[in-house]
């Protein structure tokens, strides 16, 4: 079973020479700290700042410099600032490649809620619903079963919805899945020491397997 910072390190293998990429809050910002060595990759957070490193080390924190979960981040060489008007501008207009973002409940059709729990307070949905409806491609972060054991990967979300049919991969504690154009998870990976049988019992919605599922290399 992966821990958060096992599933930031599988995704970041997802990351492509050349993307630009937008991290959201929780496990995803953890993904800076593990892109592959010789891939060029611009981080945009969307408070406003294009080229993010990873995390600082302690004692090198500097306050002034915060990703849009309000972490203190640094930046690399050639680093750019910007309001948020032009930052959602470059969203909006699909300059992002790859979102990675955390969620709540997945539905088999690539349904995302993410951003509210009815009952309880939120702040207000962030970008993730700009984020949801421009991006080339959507990876989530996220448990596969909440607090009470029961599935997080759904027949149909739940939760009020962030975005429909646009997750393509999930990559969990348990597994690697890619959400299919027709509809279910295919599974691809199975965590270290998880067997197939763990993730069907940990999967409400249709779950596609097909052949001897490897164990993900981390």
């Amino acid at each position: 079973m992966l821990d958060k910072n096992g599933i930031a390190k599988r995704i970041a293998r997802e990351v492509k020479d050349g993307y630009y990429v937008n991290l959201g809050i929780g496990i995803p910002t953890l993904v800076a700290n593990y892109i592959p060595q010789g891939i060029n990759v611009v981080l945009q957070s969307e408070n406003g700042l294009l080229g993010m490193g990873p995390f600082p080390f302690e004692g090198e924190e500097d306050a002034d410099l915060i990703n849009a979960g309000k972490q203190t981040i640094t930046t690399l060489p050639g680093s750019v600032f910007f309001d948020s008007a032009l930052s959602f501008g470059m969203i909006r207009a699909r300059k992002v490649n790859l979102t990675i973002l955390g969620a709540m409940e997945v539905s088999e059709n690539g349904d995302i809620a993410n951003w509210k729990i009815p009952g309880k307070m939120v702040k207000g949905m962030g970008g993730a619903m700009d984020l949801v409806a421009s991006a080339e491609n959507i990876i989530v972060a996220m448990q596969h079963v909440n607090k009470a054991g029961e599935s997080k990967l759904l027949p149909h979300c739940t939760l009020p919805l962030t975005g429909i049919k646009c997750v393509k991969k999930i990559v969990t504690e348990l597994a690697v899945l890619d959400v299919l154009p027709q509809g279910g998870f295919k599974l691809l990976e199975r965590a270290p020491g998880i067997s197939v049988e763990q993730i069907k019992n940990a999967t409400e919605g249709k779950l596609i397997i097909e052949g001897d599922i490897p164990e993900m290399v981390i």
